[in-house]
């Protein structure tokens, strides 16, 4: 089950420490409007999918709230079905499909689950609802 904070289901993205800083600096600036996760994690955690209008809790590498955040979209993809135009709304500053790929390809390999073209993906886009004091 993924935590929750506030009453609300909280969002981690990445691994926690600086990749967790930098995804999350990355909503809070406004450039990173959307996340890709593995469709087998909430089958394992048995959670149900976002929904447009559902409000998240943002973590921080603490497990503290640094953000509120909307969803405005999602949408069940395999891996090779995801578009350029979620991989640019990830804001995380790839330049090419090729790129987004390779570096999730990576991400996901290295935390013990690598993933093939037909990868069942969840793809999210939200917008900053509201930064918490402090962030």
């Amino acid at each position: 089950m993924w935590p929750r904070v506030n009453g609300m289901r909280a969002l981690e993205l990445g691994t926690i420490g600086e990749m967790r800083e930098r995804l999350n600096a990355l909503v809070l600036a406004g450039r990173k409007t959307a996340t890709t996760g593995l469709l087998a994690e909430y089958v394992e955690e048995t959670e149900g999918l976002e929904f447009e209008g559902e409000r998240l809790a943002l973590l921080g590498n603490d497990g503290d709230r640094v953000a509120t955040i909307e969803i405005t979209g999602v949408e069940l993809t395999s891996f090779g079905g995801v578009t350029w135009e979620h991989a640019t709304a990830e804001g995380e500053g790839d330049r090419s499909l090729d790129e987004w790929r390779a570096g999730h390809r990576r991400f996901w390999e290295d935390i013990g689950t690598p993933v093939d073209e037909d990868t069942p993906l969840v793809c999210l886009r939200f917008r900053l609802s509201s930064p918490c004091a402090g962030t």
